[in-house]
């Protein structure tokens, strides 16, 4: 599979694809280098949840072989907390986590925004202005971090190059010329968000797509039949025919072990070679009770 097209999975530490997804007995320390041999890519989501440390985000460079990315979900304390106003300190503490030390392999943020969060043009401008778009400035930000991260941050470039990112909505008051405008000015992506019962916003305003898959039918549950995964495949090759550099898509239809078998399934329609063989997939129980629950997984 191309570079250009980066498919995976919404995280990747879930005690239910034990067994399932990975092999019987795999030591969960070894479940980052499983997926760095399947995917080309992967979605952090504990980054939403809490800071990470320096050490962390070494580990997971060296658990992934070269080439590979991974995205990066914003913190909740900025997009649902502080809902994207004064948050000057707190993306600089993000910053200064550590995610710098992933270097050459740091792909695309994702902030998503709460359901709640309507659109509000200048204060969405002020947010998407302070964003970092390369490797020195996110480097300047993460230096005015504070006591919070003291003793665990790193606020020095490894690598060059610019930085990407994409917004997640999901307010319907976001359906206004007014808000695509403002993410093609800035050239953030408007993530193509997928679950039963949300509107689905779906327009190129970058120079790269973001799709992100919550369920077919069931939110985090449900997954993707064969045809719905070759719609999905047809999408990413119209997002590159409309100029989209690269594409990124991650399942994160977690609950019942769909995502990875899907995603592995949506990437093998643009292998050239052998699709990587797959288990079983497993039979659809129900998840186990606080499963999901806004657990913080990698």
């Amino acid at each position: 599979m191309s570079d250009a097209i980066r498919i995976g999975t919404s995280g990747w530490t879930y005690p239910t694809w034990r067994g399932a997804f990975y092999p019987p007995k795999l030591p969960h320390r070894l479940e980052l280098d499983h997926i760095g041999r399947l995917f080309n890519s992967v979605e952090i989501n504990a980054t939403f949840y809490r800071l990470q440390s320096p050490d962390t985000f070494r580990r997971w460079h060296a658990e992934t072989p070269e080439g590979f990315l991974f995205a990066v979900k914003g913190s909740r304390y900025i997009t649902h907390r502080k809902q994207l106003g004064d948050v000057a300190e707190a993306l600089a503490n993000f910053l200064a986590s550590g995610l710098l030390l992933l270097g050459g392999k740091l792909g695309p943020f994702l902030w998503q925004l709460p359901e709640r969060t309507r659109f509000d043009r200048d204060r969405l401008a002020r947010f998407l202005d302070r964003l970092p778009g390369d490797m020195e400035e996110a480097a300047r930000i993460a230096r005015g971090c504070t006591a919070i991260v003291e003793g665990r941050s790193w606020t020095e470039p490894v690598a060059q190059g610019l930085l990407r990112h994409a917004l997640e909505v999901r307010h319907p008051s976001f359906q206004d010329p007014a808000f695509f405008e403002l993410l093609r000015e800035r050239g953030v992506a408007l993530v193509s968000s997928d679950a039963p019962g949300w509107e689905r916003m779906d327009r190129l305003t970058a120079d790269f797509a973001y799709g992100r898959l919550h369920g077919a039918e069931e939110l985090y549950a449900s997954g993707y039949g064969e045809d719905a995964l070759d719609g999905w495949a047809e999408r990413i090759r119209d997002w590159r025919a409309e100029g989209a550099q690269r594409v990124f898509v991650y399942f994160d239809n977690d609950a019942r072990v769909r995502a990875p078998f899907d995603a592995l399934s949506l990437a093998s329609r643009f292998s050239s070679g052998k699709a990587p063989d797959e288990p079983p997939r497993p039979a659809r129980a129900a998840p186990a009770a606080g499963e999901r629950a806004g657990a913080p997984h990698g």
